[in-house]
């Protein structure tokens, strides 16, 4: 199979903007619609993503197929999933029209990528999107939880959430993204895209985050939902010693307290000093508090809950 680049498959700022009006496409900030007009900054994010020619890829959002068709050049098979009903209508053709020799390598999945459970196909080795920002944290989670193939990642998201995600232990933007991610894969900032190569171009910055998945699970007895109860209680109130944000999730201050001597964590400790692996022994800690006997379990948080997001800056 040929990998050559295809000089003029990918879409610029004058097909784009044809393919919308053709299309009677306006982009939308409800659906954080911002489509990539610039062909070398989607091989761009395709080199940075480490696609290979054996790579089936997964797509969130293809828009108009700006980052589609960059992933075709390369990748064996590309699945995009589009919720939008015109955009959705359109790709396949767009597909079809500019990249005729890799059309049968194409899918689309026309869904709520949130909904989605399963793709069509051999499974994914690699997601790659730019991720509409409005809701990119939820559905990065929801896509590595239900995609365990899934090896490597690189989104596109607004640049305080990629340093949020890639935030370590201690940093003044660690939060919930950074330990539910890290739950998943190792993560990193992979660098910073302009808003020039946008249409319309966002108010806000962007940066690409690479993830790579975990070689094991973490060792831990808890489930993953019970970890993330524990880290959507202790990041609820950040100001609040580990002692007091988690009496409720214990049943007590004093079961709390219980639970994270019992973990090796400091009781006077603050969620943002804690690593995934801490925040997993504590919740294997809770059981063993509530005593024995006893079908305690800890409470059970949605797959994706909050995602410590400033509101006034999370459309796009």
């Amino acid at each position: 199979m040929s990998t050559d680049p295809l000089p003029d498959a990918l879409l610029g700022p004058a097909e784009i903007r044809e393919l919308a009006a053709a299309l009677n496409v306006r982009p939308t900030k409800q659906r954080g619609q911002n489509f990539v007009i610039d062909a070398n900054t989607v091989r761009r994010i395709v080199r940075t993503a480490d696609v290979r020619p054996d790579d089936v890829v997964v797509e969130v959002g293809p828009g108009l197929g700006s980052l589609t068709l960059a992933l075709l050049e390369v990748a064996d098979r590309v699945t995009a999933v589009e919720i939008d009903d015109t955009l959705a209508g359109a790709l396949p053709a767009t597909v079809a029209a500019r990249m005729p020799t890799r059309a049968d390598r194409f899918a689309l999945v026309h869904s709520d990528a949130m909904q989605v459970t399963e793709l069509p196909g051999p499974a994914p080795t690699a997601l790659v999107a730019n991720l509409p920002y409005n809701v990119a944290v939820p559905v990065l989670l929801h896509m590595l939880e239900h995609f365990p193939s899934i090896e490597r990642t690189l989104v596109m998201v607004q640049a305080e959430v990629a340093d949020r995600l890639a935030a370590a232990p201690g940093s003044k933007v660690y939060g919930v993204p950074s330990v539910k991610a890290n739950w998943y894969a190792e993560v990193k900032r992979a660098g910073s895209i302009g808003r020039t190569v946008f249409w319309p171009a966002p108010n806000v910055d962007s940066g690409l985050v690479a993830l790579t998945r975990r070689a094991e699970p973490l060792k831990t007895t808890a489930d993953r939902r019970e970890v993330f109860a524990v880290v959507d209680a202790a990041f609820a109130q950040r100001r609040k010693t580990l002692r007091a944000a988690l009496a409720g999730w214990a049943g007590s201050a004093a079961a709390a307290e219980a639970a994270l001597v019992a973990a090796g964590v400091s009781p006077q400790a603050r969620g943002e000093s804690l690593t995934v692996e801490e925040f997993a022994r504590i919740a294997e800690n809770k059981v063993g508090v509530e005593g024995a006997g006893q079908d305690a379990q800890a409470p059970k948080a949605p797959a994706v809950r909050s995602y410590d997001t400033p509101h006034e800056e999370s459309g796009r």
